[in-house]
């Protein structure tokens, strides 16, 4: 397993559609073992493929729930279902994101409450499940990536503000920038076992 640089704001993968994912074979097994191992370097709660610069609809999650579902999974070629998502201001402390992309900030975002998930694994057997609460939080934000969206695509006006004050800040927007987890420092500042509010969304660190 392998763990790989992580993608940041500019990329072109992390800005357009991945491809479906055609074949369950050794070559997506590896990709996936060599996510998780990314994703669990970088103290995230998910990781996206374009998020190491691979366009495939593909994405991990370690996370746990109360759903009953696996802490610690795969969603190959998922198809999402949502309940309505509120239309009130999100709550700056409550609905905070933050994302391994968009390294050492976070902005607050209303998602929906619940989310039906289906999809396959890395064999190639149907999965359904239902998230709820910030796990559906987090199916969401990885799905956006698959997408080409990352959560600051979605923020209220004044906070879109603030994420392109921060593109600008830290010199973001160009391809060829990357982070690598468990070389730099950690931008959200989590330690071995250090895990806070702010990681439940940090991919959502």
């Amino acid at each position: 397993m392998t763990v790989h640089p992580v993608t940041i704001w500019g990329e072109p993968v992390l800005h357009r559609r991945a491809a479906e994912v055609t074949e369950f074979d050794g070559a997506l097994r590896t990709l996936i073992a060599d996510m998780h191992e990314t994703n669990d370097a970088a103290h995230g709660v998910g990781l996206a493929a374009p998020q190491i610069g691979v366009g495939l609809r593909v994405f991990v999650y370690k996370f746990s729930n109360d759903d009953g579902v696996p802490p610690r999974g795969v969603v190959v070629n998922p198809r999402l279902t949502l309940s309505k998502i509120s239309g009130a201001a999100p709550d700056p402390e409550e609905d905070e994101e933050g994302c391994l992309s968009f390294p050492g900030e976070g902005f607050p975002l209303r998602r929906a409450d619940w989310a039906r998930v289906e999809g396959f694994d890395g064999d190639g057997n149907p999965l359904e499940f239902v998230a709820t609460g910030w796990f559906a939080r987090v199916m969401q934000h990885e799905y956006d990536h698959l997408d080409g969206k990352l959560y600051v695509d979605r923020l209220a006006d004044r906070y879109a503000r603030k994420a392109k004050r921060a593109v600008r800040k830290h010199g973001w927007g160009v391809p060829g920038l990357t982070w690598m987890p468990g070389v730099d420092p950690d931008p959200f500042g989590h330690g071995d076992g250090d895990h806070d509010r702010h990681e439940h969304v940090h991919d959502v660190p």
